[in-house]
């Protein structure tokens, strides 16, 4: 089966022999590899460039383990470029599994040879091009693009969108549906039956996710508190939370003692290894963001329901959640929208005072001058009920788009203040629905 990540494709082949390193990122499995080994490898070669200028090193592979070290990789690669006149195309997946070692020509011991060393080289070799791919984000995104400053660009990789998924899901009529339970992870698209997605999400999270973070930050001690603040995110997407209150959560509901700060730790290696994301609140009149408290979704909403055992299946946080990585993959800029507004209330003696009312606006979305405020409800089938999705919406006294998406299939329409009603398909499946 050929799934076709056009978007992420085309980003590489406009890089194409930029001079610059392009650095292809994502969470482990959602398709890197396929990405770089499969489909752009493909296109160079329906390009003209032959199989042995296509040089290809896969760190993750048995076979090549001797290559983790920096300085054997070098030596590997510079082998097979042989021709001064030709082009080569360099590929290296998962990068970060190269090893830190010592730098055996100098007496410093605190003196390191990193991938970053092999790779800076590799680059003042006029006639190579170079791809990385890695699953760390405070190694690849952070640390080599700040090394690299204006010779990397990143291509950061997300499990399927839904019209990726839907598009080679060979139940159409089912595809939202199994979306919702069990994401985008490409492999679960091999497979058949419930029980052998669940198995390899759990799996997944268990044995790949979990494991590289206790292993890379050596925390083996503390891995059940790892995956106890795991489960409490897991359970809180669309809420807002902060590290004060999940150590309060711990105390109250584990009876652990747990600092926030180091609550704020393990949450980043969460979000190094793409696990999760973060939204921050951003208040619409003001323009200012807030420190806290935060939105977290996950990379893949069949992740979080394996983490829960798929017990918690609730449609408007899961919508919410599919909503929010749509508009990242999009490109877009994302917020979490505050809206304050001052409300006249008696007190018991019969006096009026103001109230400060903060209102919440799913999302508040970003990209150059473009600018959209977006709702997800489950539905809008009661007045009661639309005048509650849009109370915020309506005290935005700008010009910018707003939308509330649903989850039936309707036909979009306007109400009387200009804002759009989508159903959540059409508005996934078609990019351009955002501006009808």
């Amino acid at each position: 089966m050929e799934i076709r990540r056009d978007r992420y494709l085309n980003q590489i082949i406009r890089k194409k022999d930029n001079g610059r390193v392009k650095i292809i990122t994502g969470i482990r499995r959602c398709g890197k590899s396929y990405l770089l080994f499969d489909l752009y490898r493909k296109y160079l070669l329906n390009e003209g460039v032959e199989e042995s200028q296509i040089i290809e090193v896969q760190l993750d592979d048995i076979d090549n383990i001797k290559y983790r070290d920096p300085f054997a990789l070098n030596d590997h690669v510079k082998e097979q470029i042989k021709d001064k006149e030709k082009r080569y195309y360099v590929m290296i997946d998962e990068i970060q599994l190269c090893a830190e070692v010592p730098n055996p020509y100098v007496d410093d011991i605190d003196e390191k040879v990193t991938f970053i060393d092999t790779i800076m080289g590799l680059m003042k070799i006029k006639n190579v091009d170079i791809y990385v791919t890695g699953s760390n984000s405070k190694m690849l995104s952070h640390e080599v693009l700040t090394q690299f400053r204006d010779r990397g660009d990143e291509i950061h990789l997300q499990p399927l969108s839904y019209g990726e998924f839907k598009a080679c899901y060979p139940d159409q009529d089912h595809a939202w549906r199994d979306y919702c339970v069990y994401g985008g992870m490409p492999y679960v698209l091999q497979l058949e039956t419930r029980e052998e997605k669940s198995r390899y999400l759990k799996d997944l999270f268990e044995e790949t996710y979990l494991k590289d973070i206790v292993e890379r930050k050596n925390i083996r001690n503390e891995q059940e508190t790892l995956e106890i603040l795991m489960d409490f995110i897991s359970s809180a997407i669309g809420s807002l939370t902060n590290p004060t209150k999940l150590e309060n959560r711990f105390l109250t509901e584990k009876k652990i003692r747990v600092t926030h700060a180091t609550i704020s730790k393990y949450l980043e290696y969460f979000k190094e290894a793409y696990i999760i994301d973060s939204a921050k609140r951003y208040d619409v009149k003001g323009s200012a963001y807030f420190d806290t408290p935060l939105k977290y979704y996950f990379s893949d909403i069949g992740l979080r329901n394996a983490r829960l055992n798929f017990r918690q299946i609730e449609e408007n946080h899961i919508m919410e959640n599919i909503i929010y990585n749509e508009l990242i993959y999009r490109g877009y800029n994302v917020d979490v929208g505050v809206v304050g507004y001052s409300k006249k209330e008696k007190d018991d003696t019969g006096n009026v005072k103001y109230v400060r009312v903060q209102l919440e606006v799913d999302f508040v979305v970003n990209r150059g001058n473009q600018r959209y405020y977006i709702q997800s409800a489950l539905n809008v089938d009661s007045q009661e009920k639309r005048d509650q999705e849009t109370n915020s919406l309506n005290r935005i006294n700008d010009s910018f788009r707003k939308i509330v998406i649903v989850k039936d299939d309707i036909i979009p329409w306007h109400d009387e203040k200009g804002i759009l009603y989508i159903g959540v398909q059409e508005f996934l499946l078609n990019e351009n629905a955002i501006d009808l």
